[in-house]
């Protein structure tokens, strides 16, 4: 079963499965993460896995696979939070060899970019194809979806880290649009959040942190550095896999079980 929700795996989860769910437990029992989201969603027993042993070409259809299964869930959503399923894609421990910050989200980076070369449909008309543009958003079956890269290298910022594994943190676009969008509960929603991080968080909360459609790149987004510092680097992301985009820095880092 590639998508697993989280009652079955409560009871059932043995080595690094249970690793990470213990892991993620601690960080959302804890009154002071900031993400009052997952909270609720973990209380309520309403979060998704799917566990990802490494990253040669079957891991990432068996992701592939548990990635579509979570779309075709989420477009049946019926605009409750209680219904709001998040999807946690944890990584196994010999997935990656990486180290520093940089190194995950590089390692995420080439994730994605691998979803995309098997991405079942194309790329919706509505989100932009340029990563550089504040309307653009990671797509897979036709949904836009927010990810959140989390990784054992955050020290400083600890909001960013789930536990000894990798975890891709997954949502659709349009529930932030709902939940914390430009609209008066929204703002509120979003300053509450984010004073939580300045509070959790040994640093300031990210500058690259914004709404989207409104001057903020959601690919900066995914993977915050630890220094708030301005950013001059291009997305590694490519809309067509047949070549780099212009500027933007090739995947160097070496993946275990890579084919």
């Amino acid at each position: 079963m590639t998508l697993v929700a989280q009652s079955e795996i409560s009871t059932a989860a043995t080595g690094w499965h249970r690793t990470v769910l213990n892991d993620i437990e601690s960080r959302l029992v804890d009154p002071g993460f900031p993400c009052v989201f997952s909270k609720n969603a973990y209380r309520k027993q309403l979060l998704k896995f799917i566990f990802v042993e490494g990253a040669a070409s079957r891991d990432i259809a068996y992701l592939a696979d548990g990635l579509k299964k979570y779309v075709e869930l989420s477009e049946a959503w019926d605009g409750r939070l209680d219904t709001a399923y998040p999807l946690l894609v944890a990584f196994g421990p010999d997935a990656t060899d990486a180290n520093s910050v940089e190194e995950y989200h590089a390692f995420g980076w080439r994730i994605l970019q691998c979803l995309h070369a098997v991405d079942p449909a194309s790329w919706p008309d509505h989100v932009d194809r340029d990563p550089d543009s504040e309307a653009w958003s990671m797509c897979f079956n036709g949904m836009a979806l927010f990810c959140n890269m989390s990784s054992p290298a955050h020290r400083v910022r600890r909001s960013r880290n789930l536990g000894k594994h990798f975890i891709l943190v997954i949502n659709p676009r349009e529930r932030f649009d709902v939940f914390a969008g430009d609209t008066p509960s929204g703002r509120r929603t979003r300053s509450n959040i984010r004073n939580r991080i300045d509070r959790y968080d040994d640093t300031p909360r990210s500058p690259q942190l914004g709404s989207y459609g409104t001057n903020a790149l959601e690919w900066r987004q995914y993977g915050l550095t630890e220094e708030n510092i301005e950013r001059a680097d291009r997305c590694p992301f490519l809309l067509e896999t047949s070549g780099l985009r212009p500027n933007a820095r090739p995947w160097t880092q070496r993946t275990k079980g890579t084919t």
